[in-house]
């Protein structure tokens, strides 16, 4: 039988993730201000960017993107199927696997290190000096990898079986050691990258421990187990491969957008902080989504519960618009005073506050459509589906590459993530379009209506915070006031935003869906 409730699991679960990675990201921008500080965006910058986005890389795709894709499903389906103890079975399988194939990558890209760095900073090859520093710290980086794909195995486990806490504040981890690390270099008049990258290693320690700490605690205990082929050790293998690409395909357009700008002075690091910025919505909203709604949506096409898929899927999309577009809105008008008063200290200049503003207007254009791509892929997942979103993804890659190539001669940096932005476009495009031929979703009058109120009210809310910004709080001697004013004007105008948006949406009945929360059943019928 059908839960009666089945979105408020969703809700819940995305609410632990959702807070674990607000909190994250927040100890995420308190790292990236000492950073900033510390190293500004120069060389030194972007040789860190290089060295700590290798090891993000693999993990991305091979650990949080392809192998949640690939294991949840199976691990869930098995747990429904045969009990804890042989779902248990097939996670030590994996982990042998998992164990020595890590062993064997790790090792193998010490070696060959400078073909990756070179692959992700090819406008470093003209610096031999700046290309062997990114070699030698990013060789120090890459164990990170390797401690934080083995601890995707167990946050895997966690999630199948409905805890999501430990795995979603592991990420807090490596922020508070790597701030520890930037005031231990400040105290120590020490070489801050050093303590930096040092720093990354040693957090992906402390975050596999804390996790398998957590497994243990909840006894879900993952030994070691002799692998053998049966059928659901080769299912996993089957959906790894197209998943490392399918779930990874925002990674692999930032890896491509960060190689082609190491070709321009500070570029990458200008990048990297937009990037840091937008990932907060992404992260807090798309991510924790996504987490949440996978194992829901295993276990109720196991069940043949379609109706609950679709009320779940229905629910995920309509509080991904709710949340996004908001962000994505206000992020575009605020641009340059959260830049300021986030990083424009120390090192970090008045132009690169510019330039980083700049990058990051063009990637709010695009996150709406990163979050919902996110957000629709477990639908795909859940029916151990992998190729499906590889193949769009695919797409949005070669679009990706071909409009950064044209357009970063005339336009620099921002082409990168104007590139970016428009890349998602179509892969959300593509995702929809083959989510409804298919009948696994489609999105209905509600959810249409609910959109269309929601964007009045970001179009409301943009232009009352550009007014104020010209009028109430003049923005063009902004970085004149003191720190302290600055953060309470940023914070006032975040206020205000977020209050008329909230109004024009209650007005308008866009908040009238939410009603789905406590009858989903509701949220999915049509009108």
């Amino acid at each position: 039988m059908a839960d009666a409730l089945p979105s408020v699991r969703v809700v819940k679960a995305a609410s632990i993730v959702g807070t674990a990675t607000m909190v994250s990201r927040i100890t995420g921008f308190v790292r990236d201000i000492f950073i900033a500080a510390l190293l500004g965006a120069g060389p030194l910058a972007e040789i860190f960017v290089i060295a700590f986005r290798l090891p993000n890389l693999f993990r991305r795709l091979f650990a949080e993107g392809a192998f949640n894709a690939a294991f949840v499903p199976l691990f869930s389906e098995r747990l429904e199927a045969e009990g804890l103890p042989a779902a248990l079975e097939f996670a030590g399988r994996i982990l042998s696997v998992l164990l020595a194939f890590l062993t064997a990558f790790t090792v193998l890209s010490m070696v060959f290190m400078p073909g990756l760095v070179l692959a992700i900073a090819q406008g470093f090859s003209a610096d031999a000096a700046k290309f062997d520093q990114a070699v030698y710290y990013a060789r120090i980086a890459f164990p990170y990898l390797f401690f934080i794909s083995l601890l995707s195995l167990f946050a895997g486990v966690l999630n199948a079986t409905g805890r999501f806490l430990a795995a979603a504040f592991a990420p807090v981890l490596l922020n508070i050691v790597l701030i520890g690390a930037a005031l231990a270099a400040l105290m120590t008049a020490g070489a801050p990258l050093d303590y930096l990258i040092w720093g990354v290693s040693l957090a992906g320690v402390a975050q596999f421990v804390l996790v398998v700490f957590a497994a243990r605690r909840a006894g879900l205990k993952v030994a070691l187990r002799e692998p053998r082929r049966d059928p659901y050790t080769g299912r996993f293998f089957t959906l790894l491969v197209p998943g490392i690409l399918a779930a990874g395909i925002g990674q692999i357009n930032l890896l491509i957008g960060t190689s082609i700008a190491t070709a321009q002075a500070g570029a990458a690091a200008w990048l990297y902080y937009a990037d840091r910025l937008y990932q907060l919505p992404m992260g807090v909203i798309g991510v924790a989504l996504a987490v949440a709604l996978l194992p829901d949506l295993t276990r109720r096409i196991a069940r043949a519960d379609l109706a609950g898929a679709h009320a779940s899927q229905d629910l995920a999309v309509t509080l991904a618009m709710l949340l996004t577009l908001p962000a994505a809105f206000g992020l575009y008008v605020l641009a340059d005073p959260i830049v300021n008063v986030l990083f424009e200290r120390g090192a970090f200049t008045p132009e690169d506050t510019a330039a980083t503003a700049a990058g990051l207007r063009y990637f709010c254009f695009g996150l709406p459509a990163f979050v919902l791509v996110r957000a629709l892929q477990p639908s795909f997942f859940a029916r151990q589906d992998t190729r499906s979103p590889l193949i769009d993804g695919a797409v949005g890659v070669a679009a990706n590459i071909t409009l950064s190539l044209a357009l970063f001669g005339q336009m620099g940096h921002v082409a990168i993530a104007l590139a970016t932005s428009v890349a998602g476009w179509l892969t959300l495009l593509l995702t929809l379009v083959r989510l409804t031929r298919r009948g696994h979703w489609r999105p209905g009058g509600k959810i249409a209506r609910a959109l269309g109120v929601q964007i009045a009210a970001c179009l409301v809310m943009a232009g009352v915070l550009g007014f104020a910004a010209q009028n109430w709080v003049p923005l063009a001697d902004f970085a004149d006031h003191a720190f302290a004013v600055r953060v309470g004007l940023v914070a006032g105008l975040v206020g205000l935003g977020s209050v008329v948006f909230a109004a024009v949406c209650f007005a308008g009945g866009g908040l009238r869906d939410l009603r789905g929360l406590r009858d989903p059943a509701r949220l999915h019928k049509q009108p």
